[in-house]
């Protein structure tokens, strides 16, 4: 598939999930304490797009300056936000407008002046050489056509000495034509996973050093009728069952962390 049939499929799919997810009830009332209202923006930042916990696990500190690869609302913008603290600074890029306006209405209700969104392609950052300490994605870079370059530019805009630290899926064997082909399959996280050696190997060409993976989960077990990722390929009648079956227990959810080196 070519990558500009890819790029108007994710934006679309995702677009949708933005219109369709968006609140009704406006500012929150002006009862609630500070507790309160980042819940509640929490949860309208959280809409189940991700697969790991990128957050968690690259031990942000006071000061920092994060970038989020393909940010949606904000979810992982906003967990970030509270660990660098007013001192740090979150950047968000995506390339859905939909979702860009969707997370700068949600840091304006969270009143979180340390996060900024940026509408743009992941392969293309809106960004300067150098410009930031971490980065972090959530299920985001399996969509891309190119990962290589998406390393690379996330490579270019850390500062020496900087780190990554990404959760996506990945497959366990290559997958077959009709699921790379599949619609569904890429708004699902499926079609465009590269096997996690592919996916290892890009980090690497990019320049990182100390390439681990810190987390491996399979996320498509065997059963269609209890995983949601099967019963969404399963309605997709371009998919044959004996295709759909070899996906079974072959799609992983990983953690990976590196370093760009000093020098």
């Amino acid at each position: 598939m070519k990558k500009d049939k890819i790029k108007k499929i994710v934006m679309e799919g995702y677009g949708k999930i933005a219109q369709e997810r968006t609140s009704c009830c406006g500012a929150p009332p002006v009862e609630l304490d500070r507790s309160d209202i980042e819940a509640s923006v929490l949860a309208e930042a959280n809409l189940g797009l991700g697969c790991g916990n990128p957050t968690g696990l690259a031990s942000l500190k006071p000061g920092e300056v994060v970038l989020d690869l393909g940010c949606g609302a904000g979810f992982d913008c906003f967990l970030a936000a509270q660990r660098v603290g007013k001192e740090g600074k979150v950047i968000g890029v995506d390339m859905t407008p939909e979702m860009v306006e969707r997370a700068r209405e949600n840091a304006r209700r969270g009143g979180y002046q340390n996060v900024e969104f940026r509408l743009g392609e992941i392969e293309h950052l809106p960004l300067k050489d150098n410009e930031v300490d971490v980065v972090i994605s959530n299920c985001v870079i399996n969509l891309s056509p190119e990962k290589e370059r998406v390393f690379r530019e996330a490579f270019r805009v850390l500062k020496p000495g900087g780190r990554i630290v990404v959760s996506d899926i990945v497959t366990a064997v290559p997958l077959p034509d009709s699921v790379k082909r599949s619609k569904t399959a890429y708004i699902a996280c499926v079609a465009g996973a590269a096997t996690k050696e592919e996916y290892i190997g890009a980090i690497k060409k990019a320049g990182f050093e100390d390439v681990e993976i810190a987390s491996e989960i399979i996320v498509a077990g065997c059963c269609p009728s209890s995983d949601p990722i099967l019963q969404a390929l399963s309605t997709d009648p371009t998919i044959p069952p004996y295709d759909l079956q070899k996906v079974s227990g072959n799609i992983r959810s990983i953690t990976v962390s590196a370093i760009k080196p000093k020098r």
